[in-house]
């Protein structure tokens, strides 16, 4: 089932300050396929589980529409709406079984809808396969992990066959090690079902790691939309950039003369840019170590990391942070004297942003 926001908005009364508005959710307007897996990704407070609130119908618009394929869903209450939600809580009734939890949602159909005592055990039983709890049957939730009881609730949103399965933060709750296999298993069921799913979350590498798509999102603003490693490799803008990637995007102030680009006193490459002050972004793994390099900095040490080597050094123009991480392979070479060391960068991973309004030039 694809779901389109049309011009969606909604703007909350301000808890803090008298008759101010917020506007959680600034003019949405795309299309999600159908059978995809969607990242819904950005800081906290960006609008995120609004959105997912929106599409459940846990709230209600200020202005738009949301469709599935051609239905207009607007003004259905959430039960008419297909929708399978999963809390970051998990939200399940802790004096039921595993098994009763499951099945609660099938207990309440009525009319047409209504199923025996039979089906209900075989429905329940076949999610919890899918889920790969179906041993766990009889515990009760305080009985689970973390990770187990959340795949409780996954199998709760889709006992009753949703047409889009809403995943609100499911894993913030669980330690590193139980996020990894519960996001695999999220992915893995997803592939199974084929049910269309949105995935919200603020942990970048998670939305990118199983995502077809991912959504990122600033003060209730759509940023940008597109395959994961798309929007990693072609930031729309200076906030897209900073907020993808591990470790995080170098930032330096720079400038464009005659077409050459400058931080500091180096030139460091070419573009059909006009003259003005820019800044220069550099992926961790755009720099090269080169002995005759474009690009110094101050050298502080070398961090081995396995596969990888990080060098971090300094540099007076640098915005982003203190340190400027690069990441490099360990088979390379590694050129730098007591003070200095220098780079070459790799153009496709060097993005120059304007300074006015922070967009990609």
């Amino acid at each position: 089932m694809k779901i389109i926001l049309k011009h969606l908005t909604k703007i909350f009364l301000s808890r803090h300050k008298k008759n101010e508005y917020v506007t959680a959710v600034d003019d949405f307007d795309f299309e999600i396929p159908d059978g995809k897996l969607i990242g819904l990704l950005g800081p906290s407070g960006c609008g995120k589980s609004t959105t997912l609130n929106l599409i459940c119908g846990l709230e209600e618009p200020t202005e738009g529409r949301i469709f599935f394929d051609d239905v207009d869903v607007t003004d259905l209450a959430p039960e008419d709406r297909g929708v399978g939600m999963v809390f970051q809580n998990y939200a399940l009734y802790p004096h039921l079984s595993v098994r009763a939890n499951i099945s609660f949602p099938l207990e309440n159909l009525r009319g047409k809808d209504k199923l025996s005592k039979e089906e209900i055990e075989k429905r329940a039983f076949e999610v919890a396969k899918l889920v790969q709890i179906e041993q766990l049957m009889d515990r009760k939730p305080n009985e689970l992990s973390g990770g187990q009881q959340q795949r409780v609730a996954i199998a709760r949103a889709l006992v009753k066959t949703p047409g889009v399965l809403l995943l609100d933060e499911p894993l913030s709750n669980l330690d590193a090690r139980l996020r990894l296999q519960t996001r695999e298993q999220i992915r893995r069921i997803q592939k199974e079902t084929g049910v269309t799913t949105i995935f919200v979350t603020h942990d970048q590498e998670e939305a990118m790691s199983i995502s077809d798509l991912i959504v990122v999102m600033k003060e209730g603003k759509l940023m940008q939309m597109g395959v994961p490693q798309s929007v990693y490799n072609e930031p729309v803008n200076l906030f897209v950039a900073k907020f993808l990637g591990t470790p995080a995007i170098n930032v330096f102030d720079g400038y464009v003369k005659d077409k050459k680009v400058y931080i500091g006193d180096d030139y460091i490459m070419d573009k059909d840019i006009e003259d003005q002050d820019v800044y220069v972004a550099i992926r961790p793994e755009g720099f090269i170590p080169k002995k005759n390099g474009r690009f110094h900095c101050r050298f502080d040490r070398i961090e081995i990391m396995g596969r990888d080597t990080s060098i971090v050094c300094h540099h007076d123009k640098c915005i982003s942070d203190e340190d400027i991480r690069t990441i490099v392979d360990s088979d390379i070479k590694i050129y730098h004297d007591d003070n200095m060391i220098a780079f070459d960068l790799k153009e496709n991973k060097t993005h120059i942003f304007s300074k006015k309004d922070e967009k990609v030039l």
